[in-house]
């Protein structure tokens, strides 16, 4: 009977606690969990009341003051830990410590998620096997951090053929983003797409973006080095619809034109298209041109009505890349602007002239202003003549002649709206962008720093869809260490051959003091 008495404390512990196990395990039988929890709560007032005197007496003793204290500390510790672990639960935030940020979003992508309004549903169809499962399930797992609005599941094709047969899926790794009645699916998994995607899904109507042929333009259609049809594949990734233009006659220019790209025309353009590309544009009507030195030089005279002035002249500069040359000027210094925001490129212009602004700015031109400009390394030439054979010698800089660096590259122009499509309604300003160059954007160059970046930013300013994006791709930087022959020695020396041998004749030391003992 003594020793129930003096159990009965661990006794009602156990059966408390058991009870807890048993409501856990088996929530549909609550009786019996609670009857064992109730048993153990009774059985430790039942050795209270048998001990009382005892335990009165015990209160007193020094080693219970010291137990409580120590007791009281660890309650107090684990209550801040319960505390802290609540606040961080419900205020989650993920820090990503890596040089390129590999585990964090752009923030053009940050941009685009926050402002999310729809709801998004988003199903990844991969197999358990497909090794880019687990970047794509990384990836979302950052955009659901940032946006409230995305929902992602993870579907495998094998288990899952009815939902193959209605999304008709053909390929594994084929993710669907789904918004209202609208849908996109990608089959990559990079931010890139991702973020295109979901601006894809949530945009109201697709934009047209036109390609003018017709004077020795590049084309859309070409896929070697010299066309333009990786620009034609982003474009279209970003939701435009890209289509080809003959001509800018009147009777014959699109009226669902959001953007007129000239890239890189050879002869000049018909009196009457210039004139229907400046009605265009001061009705509201967006156009990019990308005009290479020596060629349709009857844009000088009109692209000063805008307040941009066309050069004719070639862009130098001490090569920067392998393979580069004195031709091939790069843009490294930008302007504060909507299109270089958070642009941190170099980009590569072969064969470039220069394009600056007009002061003061004619009438009905609202901003005009240089997008960037070379380093203090590059210079300019006049009505220069391109010869074969040509050596550094030929081409130096002349102080007398030549202009010196920082050289704008490129330039754009706000234009004030002069005419209203409808009565009553207010037409939006006219835009325009003008570079220098039209091969830094084809297929050969479009990798080349941030080349294709750059366009497709000016593109997406043009048409007032800034929040559409190019993302360069983010790649982890390998670490190395250089070392000269001298210091690979010393290093040798001391870790290999110095350290090893003091332990060595430390412990020989210690070893033969002990036996003398």
């Amino acid at each position: 009977m003594d020793k129930i008495k003096k159990n009965l404390n661990t006794i009602g512990l156990g059966l408390a606690f058991a009870g807890l196990v048993a409501l856990r395990i088996w929530p549909q039988t609550k009786i019996v969990g609670l009857f064992l929890a109730a048993l153990g709560v009774l059985g430790i007032g039942v050795y209270i009341a048998l001990n009382a005197a005892e335990l009165k007496q015990g209160l007193k003793r020094r080693s219970f003051l010291y137990s409580s204290n120590a007791l009281l500390l660890v309650v107090l510790v684990l209550g801040m830990l319960v505390l802290l672990n609540t606040f961080f639960a419900r205020h989650h935030h993920r820090f990503d410590f890596t040089e390129t940020k590999l585990h964090s979003l752009s923030d053009p992508s940050i941009k685009v998620a926050a402002a999310l309004k729809t709801d998004i549903s988003i199903k990844a169809f991969f197999r358990e096997s497909n090794p880019s499962r687990g970047r794509m399930e990384d990836l979302l797992k950052i955009y659901t951090y940032h946006s409230p609005k995305i929902k992602y599941e993870f579907i495998d094709p094998d288990k899952n053929p009815g939902l193959i047969k209605r999304y008709e899926i053909a390929a594994d790794g084929t993710t669907i983003f789904e918004a209202g009645t609208k849908d996109n699916r990608i089959t990559t998994a990079t931010e890139e797409d991702v973020t295109n995607a979901i601006i894809k899904v949530t945009r109201e109507k697709k934009k047209t973006v036109y390609f003018l042929e017709g004077h020795g333009e590049k084309s859309t259609e070409v896929t070697e080095e010299g066309g333009y049809s990786f620009i034609k594949d982003d474009l279209a990734k970003m939701g435009y619809e890209v289509k080809k233009q003959l001509t800018a006659l009147p009777d014959a220019f699109p009226k669902d034109c959001a953007l007129l790209i000239v890239p890189g025309p050879v002869k000049d353009l018909l009196a009457n298209e210039l004139e229907t590309i400046k009605t265009y544009l001061e009705s509201g009507g967006r156009a990019f041109f990308l005009v290479d030195p020596q060629t349709a030089p009857g844009l000088v005279p009109y692209f000063a009505k805008f307040g941009i002035k066309l050069e004719n002249d070639i862009i130098f500069d001490r090569p920067t890349i392998f393979g580069g040359d004195y031709l091939m000027p790069m843009m490294n210094e930008m302007t504060t602007h909507q299109i270089t925001k958070d642009f941190r490129y170099v980009t590569y212009y072969p064969l470039a002239r220069s394009v600056d602004v007009i002061d003061p700015k004619p009438e009905g031109v609202v901003t005009s202003e240089v997008l960037g400009k070379t380093s203090e390394n590059a210079y300019t030439k006049k009505e220069f003549t391109i010869k074969k054979g040509m050596t550094v010698k030929d081409i130096a800089f002349d102080p007398k002649k030549d202009k010196k660096g920082p050289i704008p590259l490129a330039a754009i122009a706000t234009l004030k709206p002069k005419t209203s499509p409808e009565p009553g309604k207010s037409t939006p300003e006219g835009r325009l962008a003008i570079f220098g160059d039209s091969d830094f954007a084809t297929n050969r160059y479009y990798g080349e720093g941030g080349n294709g970046n750059l366009f497709l930013n000016t593109a997406n300013w043009l048409t007032e869809e800034s929040d559409l994006i190019s993302i360069s791709p983010k790649t982890s930087s390998p670490r190395g260490l250089q070392l000269s022959p001298t210091q690979a020695k010393l290093i040798f020396w001391v870790s290999v051959i110095i350290l090893p041998l003091l332990v060595l004749a430390l412990g020989v030391s210690i070893w033969l003091r002990r036996r003398a003992l």
